[in-house]
């Protein structure tokens, strides 16, 4: 897990790229949801509204005890948020940085080839179990907590709604369309527990899901899934979330000259860093909620 303190973290997030472009194409699902601060005194300040530099400096300094205690659950939570961007990603994803024509180039990754789509399909059903996890490690409740979660999604703003909404365009109707979450579902229901155990994403997120064995966990992120499945497919409906107006939405600021939308939906799924980029963002919110109400 990273030593860095949560202020750096941050703070050391980009301004602008890849990531925050693709971010801002998908803004249209949650619009207004998300801002990208990069500021821990801007963020104390958004989630707190306090403007008394005393105040705040009071505040920054608990959040950053908080943060480092190891008994609570945020070091943990990022660790996974920076994991899930992590695995898998394909060499020389940095060359992405390089900025053609006032949009970003995909086009070195023309030979490149995704997963299976039951492959993808469970991978993408595994990062919403990582959801989870980091939603009970931030709220010290235990790990199968899948009503608390499911219930939750209602209530969700900023960087949590942002990060559900890139997860359901990029990982979800992007390569599997509009009936996403079904195919989602069938997929995590029929994988056997030899291939799960042998998924790099489950194998480094395992540890974190309660349960005695591979195919106990395999339940549990069934039933996260299952249990939220109505939150998401009624976002999916309601903000008119489709394939081709997705890549079209996301064609006005990423060059991507492939049509094959489960290219599409694994290219910028790991050319990108969405999860650790909102997740960070979360964390660091929820620390500072934390620290203001204990002071």
């Amino acid at each position: 897990m990273s030593d860095k303190p949560i202020y750096q973290l941050l703070e050391e997030l980009p301004k602008s790229g890849v990531t925050v472009t693709v971010l801002n194409a998908l803004d249209y699902i949650v619009p207004g949801s998300w801002q990208n601060i990069t500021s821990f005194e801007e963020m104390i300040r958004a989630c707190t509204g306090e403007e008394d530099q005393s105040v705040i400096q009071a505040i920054g300094e608990k959040a950053i005890e908080l943060y480092n205690d190891s008994s609570r659950g945020y070091q943990r939570a990022v660790w996974i948020y920076q994991m899930v961007d992590s695995v898998d990603k394909i060499a020389g994803a940095a060359a992405l940085t390089n900025k053609l024509a006032n949009k970003w180039s995909f086009g070195f990754l023309e030979r490149f080839t995704p997963k299976a789509d039951n492959a993808q399909a469970v991978d993408a059903a595994l990062k919403f179990a990582a959801e989870l996890a980091t939603f009970c490690l931030i709220n010290g409740i235990p790990g199968d907590s899948v009503s608390d979660f499911a219930a939750s999604l209602l209530d969700n703003s900023k960087e949590d709604i942002m990060r559900i909404a890139a997860w359901l365009a990029i990982d979800c109707v992007i390569p599997f369309g509009p009936d996403a979450i079904g195919k989602l579902l069938d997929a995590i229901h029929k994988v056997q527990s030899g291939e799960l155990a042998s998924n790099s994403l489950f194998k480094n997120l395992q540890r974190f899901l309660p349960g005695g064995s591979v195919d106990a966990q395999r339940q549990l992120v069934q039933a996260n899934l299952e249990a939220s499945s109505g939150f998401l497919n009624n976002m999916i409906q309601s903000r008119g979330l489709e394939q081709r107006d997705l890549l079209n939405r996301v064609r006005n600021y990423v060059d991507i000259a492939d049509d094959k939308l489960d290219y599409v939906g694994a290219i910028l799924d790991m050319a990108t860093n969405y999860y650790e980029h909102t997740g960070i963002q979360t964390t660091a919110r929820r620390v500072i909620a934390h620290a203001y109400a204990s002071l």
